[in-house]
């Protein structure tokens, strides 16, 4: 039954993923344009929040307290959470500024055709990202076991030193632009 549990909440947090992708593709960028945000402004407070989120994983310390009440958590309670925080901001959150922005170039295409083929491809890479995501979780468990306790712990801390990291990087990006912009405008 654990199993089970693992599969329905990995195949719930897969389902998101896809959804909140496709999502950002076709409709990110005219709600970025409705509320007039910006794309460096959206890089700005998405790595904020995933550089947070990876400050407060790095904080936490070890999971095995997490583990030890694992079997005490109904399935509703794990299908809660397959969209927040597994979903946004930590699975889907970096990713979600790269769709919008690819979004955004989708009014560049001057042919039908092109833009065919762009929302296509961008749909195939998706469903790809969805999959991926599935295996990654629906067989945690067995990554676990290959590496041992110790093991997991290191690729657990080193994954969420990579999740400040890339939340500091996305920062840095979005607010280099804002200062190129503002030192250009005063030119």
């Amino acid at each position: 039954m654990p199993r089970l549990r693992s599969i329905a909440s990995s195949l719930g947090v897969a389902r998101n993923s896809f959804f909140v992708l496709v999502c950002s593709l076709l409709l990110g960028a005219l709600i970025l344009k409705f509320y007039g945000i910006s794309i460096p402004v959206l890089r700005v407070a998405g790595g904020f929040i995933v550089a947070v989120a990876g400050l407060k994983l790095l904080s936490e310390g070890s999971h095995k307290e997490l583990e030890a009440s694992a079997d005490v958590i109904s399935r509703t309670e794990l299908l809660d959470q397959a969209f927040y925080p597994l979903t946004l901001p930590l699975t889907t959150g970096p990713g979600t500024t790269v769709i919008n922005s690819l979004g955004l170039s989708r009014a560049s295409y001057t042919s039908s055709t092109d833009e065919i083929v762009f929302v296509l491809a961008s749909l195939a890479a998706a469903v790809a990202i969805a999959i991926t995501i599935f295996l990654c979780f629906a067989y945690a468990d067995r990554v676990q076991l290959l590496l041992g306790p110790g093991g997991t712990d290191i690729a657990v801390r080193l994954s969420e030193f990579i999740l400040f990291c890339l939340g500091i990087q996305i920062l840095w990006s979005g607010g280099s632009e804002l200062l190129k912009s503002v030192l250009h405008a005063g030119s």
